[in-house]
């Protein structure tokens, strides 16, 4: 029973040791159903008996018992937030080049532009060919979103508005994109396409498909390059050396050189297949190969 009490109130010492008087008030305790060593003295939680317990240090704060009756020496909430407000570039306010508003509403926009095409496409693919036409607008909007994406997650202090290359890509851009839907509207509207008309009836799935691979194929490899290039990747063409820039040869650039640009050619490509446009096939062959040739020669 001693041994027991010695064991719950915490501290150890010899019968011989022990007080009479301690042991009475223990034995009183319990029969009047409280805690054996609550009134012990040197009584310690299990906590404080632990070897790398420290008692608080009360010594910092001061209790004025004037008029005030609180504690003083407590920082004031606002003066607290200023000492330890976290600086923000003016580059991700709204206005500047990494805008988290601007980021986040463009996000939005083309999620909000896929979702809607990619359902219109699938109701029309039932009834008529129009809808091409809004999966032409999924699969931009799919571009863009992975192109500030893929720069975002793999070379995130280069992400930035422009990264969605919605309009830093120029006019010629958006011009040779608006054509493209012209002409496919214009051959619906006549109930003619070119492409499907060269083609026999019993492979008129083939320029859809071959189209639908070339996008697959071209966006696959475009989205791989930028993310194996990591902070090697840039959409501007660098013409001097900068610090940290490497040559990347392993990968997929071990396959292609410009894989990039190999991608996003096909791509383009695939689209006007999927669209049936003929003039706009021949003019994005054209072009495209004459701009990314300048790039390659460029660098």
């Amino acid at each position: 029973m001693i041994e027991r009490v010695h064991h719950q109130a915490g501290w150890t010492t010899s019968g011989s040791q022990t007080s009479l008087d301690h042991l009475k008030q223990v034995h009183e305790a319990m029969q009047n159903g409280r805690d054996a060593t609550e009134d012990l003295p040197n009584k310690r939680h299990a906590h404080e008996r632990h070897p790398g317990f420290q008692p608080a240090d009360h010594s910092r704060i001061n209790v004025d018992c004037g008029e005030q009756g609180h504690i003083n020496n407590h920082h004031d909430d606002d003066e607290d937030s200023r000492q330890h407000a976290i600086p923000v570039s003016p580059a991700f306010l709204p206005g500047g080049p990494k805008s988290l508003s601007g980021i986040s509403i463009r996000a939005f926009s083309l999620g909000l532009a896929l979702g809607i095409a990619s359902s219109l496409s699938l109701f029309l693919s039932v009834h008529t060919t129009l809808w091409r036409a809004p999966a032409f607008i999924a699969l931009l909007s799919l571009f863009h979103f992975l192109e500030f994406w893929t720069i975002a997650r793999y070379n995130t202090p280069k992400a930035s508005i422009s990264t969605y290359l919605l309009t830093s890509n120029g006019s010629a851009y958006n011009i040779a994109h608006s054509s493209a839907m012209l002409e496919f509207l214009i051959s619906q509207y006549f109930g003619f396409s070119v492409v499907d008309a060269w083609v026999p009836q019993r492979y008129k799935y083939v320029p859809l498909a071959l189209g639908g691979l070339l996008v697959l194929v071209g966006q696959t490899t475009r989205s791989l390059a930028m993310a194996h290039a990591g902070p090697n990747f840039n959409h501007h063409v660098q013409t001097r050396h900068n610090a940290g820039h490497e040559l990347v040869t392993d990968g997929i650039f071990a396959w292609l050189r410009h894989p990039s640009y190999f991608g996003f050619f096909w791509w383009g490509i695939g689209t006007q297949l999927l669209l049936g446009n003929i003039v706009c096939l021949a003019g994005f062959i054209f072009v495209l190969w004459r701009f990314f040739k300048g790039r390659i020669r460029g660098k």
